[in-house]
């Protein structure tokens, strides 16, 4: 019998945390077991072991994701839009690297799969910034492509450590955002 207060969804939750606090590559299913103050083999009554939970951590990344960037450009268009997707986005990858990390290299099985339905999410949150350029049709797979590189691009590299130079950081975002800007208005 599982143990009382744990289900799939607390059981992904707590590893999604734990990812965050020590990678994704670093999670085991017996590092989460003494999280949770479970033996090992408990586990597996709610996910059916490492690959899995990996893929459900995935799935709630980006469920979280498309809800924080969705909220964040609602009513905004153009370059308010723009910069409100790049913080938010941003913001979420610094709080949840780990979990972040988990959707890369994620294939969904197809259409109705739960990780492909919020990876879908997350990008019709970035198709709403791209509806406030005035971007033709034969062109929007390359827009959103560019946008999502230059959001994941930075948002990882400032998870990892990679900005060590005296810049600020929050001005590169500013100046990334102005650039995209400037790039999507010229398209």
């Amino acid at each position: 019998m599982p143990r009382a207060g744990l289900d799939p969804a607390s059981v992904v939750a707590a590893a999604a945390a734990l990812a965050d606090e020590v990678g994704v590559g670093s999670l085991t299913m017996g590092l989460l077991a003494e999280r949770l103050g479970v033996r090992t083999p408990s586990l597996y009554k709610h996910v059916g072991g490492l690959e899995d939970l990996n893929r459900r951590i995935a799935e709630l990344a980006l469920d979280e994701a498309a809800e924080a960037v969705g909220l964040a450009v609602r009513g905004y268009a153009g370059r308010d839009a723009l910069a409100a997707a790049a913080r938010s986005f941003r913001a979420f990858v610094v709080e949840h690297p780990g979990r972040y990390a988990a959707t890369l290299g994620q294939e969904p099985s197809g259409p109705d799969d739960p990780l492909a339905v919020a990876g879908s999410r997350l990008l019709d949150a970035f198709m709403a910034v791209l509806r406030g350029y005035d971007i033709p049709e034969s062109d929007v797979d390359h827009a959103l492509r560019t946008l999502r590189s230059l959001f994941h691009g930075f948002a990882t590299l400032q998870a990892g450590g990679g900005f060590r130079w005296s810049a600020d950081i929050d001005e590169s975002l500013e100046w990334l955002i102005a650039f995209a800007d400037r790039g999507l208005r010229s398209a």
